[in-house]
């Protein structure tokens, strides 16, 4: 298997797995009156994830005309899909724990993953290589790019948002800021969900 945005197909032995999102329509749909059917659509299954799935995102990049696929699951190897055909395009290795949360850039040049290994992972949507590495204290549940990709926030088990500033140095992985969720009871906060709603606004829960 080879990593490949240009074809987004998985080929093996020259045998695409291309596969098509609607088929005709079977006779005992056929409506009484004899009026014309429309093709129904079916799911398409991508197989390759071999335990729970924990997100899923579409992300369509209109100067590719485009649309991706990307999917975080326990068996700790997120991939990238063609959002049209559900073809794979590639895996993003290197997590040591389940993987919990993942989100493509506007552009459609990164992609970001959270895991249960106690870090978030920057990628290369291109290539499919790691590009920068944010560790964490405890299990990060959630990550999210904001508008303009310059900002990268995450949260976890720590009950603490971090906000990465992507135009640093590769070699700074600390946050330029970070808070605490408060909370009126003495339970542990979790962050399951941190979503930008745009430059400079967030949603945590």
């Amino acid at each position: 298997k080879q990593w490949s945005r240009a074809t987004s197909l998985l080929c093996c032995n020259g045998i695409s797995n291309t596969k098509s999102l609607t088929m005709p329509p079977s006779d005992e749909n056929a409506a009484a009156d004899g009026a014309k059917q429309q093709p129904r659509q079916i799911p398409i299954v991508c197989p390759g994830h071999t335990r729970p799935l924990a997100e899923v995102q579409f992300c369509h990049i209109p100067e590719e005309n485009r649309t991706f696929l990307i999917s975080a699951c326990h068996d700790r190897l997120p991939m990238l899909r063609d959002g049209t055909t559900g073809d794979w395009i590639g895996t993003f290795a290197g997590h040591k724990g389940a993987v919990w949360s993942c989100r493509m850039d506007s552009t459609g040049n990164l992609a970001a993953t959270a895991s249960g290994d106690f870090s978030v992972q920057v990628w290369d949507a291109i290539t499919g290589k790691s590009w920068r590495s944010f560790p964490h204290k405890h299990i990060c549940k959630t990550v999210d790019f904001s508008p303009n990709s310059q900002f990268l926030v995450t949260g976890g088990h720590e009950g603490l948002v971090r906000i990465f500033d992507l135009t640093t140095d590769v070699s700074q992985n600390t946050p330029m800021m970070e808070f605490a969720c408060d909370s009126s009871s003495e339970k542990k906060v979790i962050i399951t969900k941190a979503n930008w709603l745009s430059d400079s606004t967030l949603l945590v829960g």
